[in-house]
């Protein structure tokens, strides 16, 4: 459960602590040398306006420090991500342009080169994606630039001849691959997401669409479902979907919180809140607001009945304890915060300290914490 809340609290948390900056730094270290040798090794077919797609902050800055003084924007999809980057920008006096919006092709200028830094470990689809909306952000005759990990990558020219007709590429290096494109032509927009259906028990069924670089692609995933079968949500509930996603679990709640319910999607990846609102819109909601934000402060203390919360499994469990802090004020008395995880051992106590009657369940090979105000 690894999301752009990676979808995203993975890489969007509410904060980001020392500790993980230093683990982003030293993951990051290794890659970074090399990525500058590839930039280096392609930087005379660079062409201002450049966009730089995605990369981690740390990979993105580095990249516009290889750049220089070109003009130069950074895409990314995520609100604490972007804040990152800004952050990284400053420290090296860059003054580059941060724009975050759910799609690559929202942005409103045309860029004569697109450079994408391509991790080994990436989301498989949001890579595709992103390159299929580069062509549309392109000038005629600009320039898509990828900077793949691999030595030997076999992906990625096969996706730049099918988006772009051709792909020229350096020899292999023990620093990654290079492949370049040139935009030719017009081509249809083609977005890539995946639509599905679920219910839950008896209740009716209700459609969902998701995309690429939010977490549940295609699917409600197991701990949203464990999370939920054991959630007591009350008619008329005020709901809060902390970390929404495409919002289907929140959605889905709102089955029991009936017409007098509430329901408030918070997240901090663009995309996500502009799925989620969507989602919500076609399966009829009418009591509901979308929130992207970085943090959770400014929700309104004391207005929630119940807190939904699916933070990353396999992350650092302080992304756990945040939820937790910053979701008990939120509660009204009463009010009832549950989290799902594959990691109890990790989190229970922190549950513990802001809930000391806190129980949990296990349910489908999930572990779902409850703390009540």
């Amino acid at each position: 459960h690894v999301s752009n809340y990676a979808s995203a609290w993975l890489i969007s948390a509410l904060e980001f602590p020392s500790h993980y900056n230093r683990i982003e730094t030293r993951c990051y270290n290794h890659f970074m040398f090399h990525l500058l040798r590839l930039l280096e090794s392609i930087k005379s077919r660079v062409k201002p306006p450049v966009v730089i797609m995605m990369g981690s902050p740390a990979q993105a800055a580095d990249l516009c420090s290889g750049l220089g003084d070109l003009e130069t924007v950074c895409y990314q999809m995520d609100l604490h991500q972007a804040d990152r980057l800004r952050q990284h920008l400053s420290e090296i006096g860059l003054s580059a342009k941060v724009e975050t919006l759910p799609d690559l092709w929202d942005l409103p200028t045309q860029f004569n080169t697109a450079i994408f830094p391509v991790a080994a470990h990436g989301e498989r689809e949001l890579k595709l994606d992103l390159l299929e909306q580069s062509f549309h952000v392109l000038e005629p005759h600009g320039l898509l630039i990828s900077l793949s990990e691999y030595q030997a990558d076999s992906l990625l020219p096969k996706w730049h001849k099918k988006i772009f007709g051709k792909c020229s590429e350096l020899p292999t290096s023990k620093n990654g691959s290079v492949f370049w494109s040139v935009r030719d032509g017009e081509r249809p927009r083609r977005r890539h997401e995946l639509s599905f259906r679920a219910k839950l028990g008896e209740g009716p069924a209700h459609a969902f669409h998701s995309q690429p670089g939010v977490f549940g692609y295609g699917e409600l995933d197991g701990g949203a479902r464990a999370m939920l079968e054991i959630a007591e949500i009350r008619p008329g509930d005020r709901v809060l979907d902390l970390g929404c996603g495409h919002g289907a679990a929140g959605i889905l709640a709102m089955d029991r919180a009936g017409l007098e319910g509430h329901l408030t999607l918070v997240d901090s990846n663009v995309r996500a809140i502009a799925l989620a609102e969507s989602n919500a819109k076609e399966n009829g909601l009418v009591n509901f607001r979308c929130v992207t934000t970085a943090t959770i402060d400014g929700l309104e203390p004391g207005s929630f009945d119940v807190i939904l919360a699916n933070p990353p499994y396999y992350a650092n469990s302080w992304i756990a304890q945040m939820f937790i802090e910053k979701g008990k004020p939120l509660l009204k008395p009463g009010g009832r915060l549950f989290l799902v995880t594959k990691m109890v051992n990790h989190v229970a106590p922190l549950m513990a300290i802001s809930f000391p009657d806190s129980t949990w369940e296990e349910r489908r090979g999930y572990h779902v914490l409850r703390g009540d105000a």
